[in-house]
């Protein structure tokens, strides 16, 4: 047996735990990284394929708070940050079979008839109705109190999708859209709240933090790269199998075989940033039923089909994409237009798709084989897209536990992660878990712990 002594074990070599190890290692930490499969970065993997640049899991980010920023400021030399095409910034609602702009001002949301006349007037009178007063309120019912059914349908259910690939009757505004729900609870209202936002004051790294969308210049592989690059490769241990932790009297000890060999890594601190359905495996010395309020986490089931033409005849792709409200009854949640965001994604005139499908409303779809996905993908791409091309390139993707559901049951497992935290001294349970999905929420959490370690 191999033993080896650390600072700290993080185990899931994911955005977050890549983050986390870079600004442990900056603040003179010993911290050793360990990854089950048999390279770092999770489901963020870049492929190429002839002149088709696309990625496996999420296509895009958002800036949205300046941790994010200053990982990229930090690993400018290894990683550049790439914002989307400023002439893709529409974003596009089926209604009726037909592909409309999301409302991007005023004028465009009095003319649009995304909305009900009705709904039209509500937003008007939002800024004056009263704050809402259940802290358990769903997506759904907020809006819906506050805006309108119509508004629910053609733009927060599709946002919601895009997002969560989830559903706004069942997740809950205070746990999955935090900063939505605390417009509401600060200043009585949306409108009024983002109006006053924009007034208070800002650091210069808060001004970067422009919520637009990014990727990294060649596919987000390379903010892992670059991740990889500054911790080193001694640091992290890839293809780590039957990884365990135990208790001992000076922290934890963790065991796993690597190359054949059987290592035991003494630590005081052990972080976990993988899925809340491996925990129970993992951290064995805690009993199972201790987890139960974590480990019954929902997760959506999506498949992700990718697209590549050489030659693009369909509809015109300036724009961000397209997303399905789930009252249009399609067989796929949207699709993105990556070619469109970022250059270098596809041949001169050619175009790459992202498809999604599946999700929690339709997770009878991740069932489907291979063929039966090819076969419904290009019928729905023929038709909405208006394209009687073959692609060059079809990638068919597939993720079991792809987004955690913020539901009703969040709150039960966020005091449940506290108490096994305060419980067993030296633990942290992070990752999508808790604290949210983006991409700028994992590495925002990830300085957080890093800071509070430090």
């Amino acid at each position: 047996m191999k033993q080896i002594q650390s600072d700290i074990i993080i185990i899931g070599a994911g955005l977050t735990g890549l983050t986390l190890a870079y600004y442990l290692k900056k603040k003179g930490k010993s911290v050793t990284l360990l990854e089950k499969n048999h390279s770092a970065g999770g489901v963020i993997q870049t492929l190429k394929v002839g002149d088709f640049v696309y990625e496996c899991g999420p296509n895009t980010g958002v800036l949205g708070n300046p941790e994010l920023v200053q990982l990229f400021d930090d690993l400018q030399a290894d990683c550049k940050l790439v914002t989307a095409n400023p002439t893709a910034k529409r974003r596009f609602i089926l209604k009726n079979a037909k592909w409309q702009a999301l409302p991007s001002g005023p004028i465009s949301a009095i003319s649009t008839n995304l909305f009900t006349f009705s709904d039209k007037l509500r937003v008007f009178g939002e800024p004056f109705r009263k704050a809402g007063t259940n802290p358990y309120e769903s997506v759904a019912d907020l809006v819906k109190r506050r805006l309108g059914k119509s508004i629910l349908d053609y733009a927060v259910n599709p946002f919601v999708s895009g997002v969560y690939a989830g559903n706004p009757e069942k997740l809950i505004t205070k746990f999955a859209l935090p900063k939505l729900y605390n417009l509401e609870q600060t200043y009585g209202s949306f409108i009024r709240g983002t109006m006053k936002k924009a007034k208070e004051p800002k650091s210069e790294l808060e001004k970067r933090a422009t919520k637009e969308v990014f990727s990294a210049d060649g596919g987000l592989q390379n903010l892992i790269h670059a991740l990889t690059k500054s911790i080193s490769d001694r640091n992290i241990l890839l293809n780590t199998k039957d990884i365990k932790v135990s208790k001992s009297d000076s922290g934890f000890k963790t065991s796993f075989l690597h190359e054949n060999n059987f290592v035991e890594i003494s630590s005081a601190k052990v972080i976990t940033t993988i899925g809340a359905y491996a925990l129970p495996e993992v951290l064995d010395f805690i009993p199972k039923a201790e987890f139960e309020s974590i480990s019954n986490l929902e997760y959506a089931k999506i498949i992700q089909v990718s697209l590549g033409y050489k030659t693009w005849k369909g509809v015109e792709l300036q724009a961000f994409g397209g997303l399905i409200p789930a009252v249009e009854n399609r067989s796929i949640l949207g699709v993105l237009f990556p070619s469109s965001l970022f250059a270098g994604r596809a041949p001169q005139g050619g175009a790459l798709l992202s498809v999604f499908m599946g999700g929690v409303l339709n997770p009878q779809l991740f069932d489907m084989s291979d063929e039966e996905v090819k076969a419904l993908v290009l019928k729905e791409i023929a038709y909405l897209m208006q394209t009687s091309e073959t692609p060059d390139m079809l990638k068919i993707f597939r993720y079991k536990n792809a987004i955690p559901q913020y539901t009703i049951s969040s709150e039960t497992r966020f005091a449940k992660i506290s108490e096994l935290e305060q419980k067993y001294e030296g633990l942290i349970l992070a990752g999508n878990i808790r604290n949210g999905i983006g991409m700028a929420d994992r590495v925002k959490q990830a300085v957080e712990i890093a800071n509070s370690i430090a």
